[in-house]
């Protein structure tokens, strides 16, 4: 699928340059290529989509559980009120975490882990707007960079999620390479644009089902009243409902 993505394009991209050399109007120029690069725009910009290699968006389960993740750490004011909702609600969960923030604040990490959840992969310096397009190298190196971080300290991750979810054609080969599976989500808390902590809570409790991934963030970015406090609520909301968050089986996921 990758290849014919791809090679989809590049034919399209040389029939509009044989079109407008030979004299064609630029509408029918411009409509080859947006119809024949549509498809590889929608595999990279779309979190979910599977056409460029596989993208985990749930796990099997019979039992009601979730799969938290918690994007864009660490942070030392969040994590640790983080990882002290994540006990008071009994919750696991796993932290993909950006390698330059965890160079910064490796005792975070250890305690991420000791806590008894994962540490996973977030790219080292979570370059949301030019990762889709980066070369296959400098792709490389936002893996290694981060792997290099973490390795002395024993942590090996398994998962890696591209930022905000937009991905490269690069990803699947170098992250195969190097042992991880690519994550997306199945229900989007948004609570890095939220500003009621209950409003995440609801809709988060209204789109969840068995086997779902749940994805919500840390750090400065997100406002300070929902900070934590969408978590919370919402760990409470899952509780209530009779979910539980786990780290689920690596064979249960699709």
């Amino acid at each position: 699928m990758r290849r014919s993505l791809l090679l989809g394009s590049i034919l399209g991209i040389v029939a509009g340059i044989v079109l407008w050399r030979a004299g064609i109007h630029p509408i029918w120029v411009g409509a080859v290529l947006v119809v024949t690069g549509l498809p590889l725009a929608w595999a990279l910009l779309v979190p979910g989509a599977q056409g460029l290699g596989p993208v985990v968006t749930r796990f099997e389960t019979e039992r009601r559980e979730v799969w938290l993740t918690i994007d864009d750490g660490p942070d030392p004011e969040d994590t640790p009120r983080v990882l002290e909702v994540l006990a008071r609600h009994r919750a696991h969960a796993t932290f993909f975490v950006v390698g330059e923030r965890a160079d910064r604040h490796l005792p975070l990490i250890q305690e991420i882990v000791h806590r008894g959840h994962e540490v996973a992969h977030h790219t080292h310096t979570h370059p949301e707007a030019t990762f889709w397009c980066a070369r296959s190298g400098r792709v490389e190196r936002e893996l290694d960079d981060t792997l290099a971080v973490l390795s002395p300290i024993g942590v090996v991750p398994r998962w890696f999620r591209a930022p905000v979810g937009i991905k490269n054609v690069f990803l699947w080969t170098a992250t195969a390479a190097r042992g991880m599976r690519v994550v997306g989500w199945t229900v989007r808390s948004w609570d890095s644009v939220a500003r009621d902590p209950e409003a995440v809570a609801k809709l988060v409790l209204r789109r969840v089902r068995p086997g779902s991934i749940l994805l919500f963030h840390e750090g400065p970015r997100l406002r300070p009243a929902v900070r934590v406090a969408a978590l919370d609520r919402t760990l409470k909301a899952l509780t209530d409902a009779g979910y539980a968050c786990v780290l689920p089986d690596p064979a249960s996921l699709r």
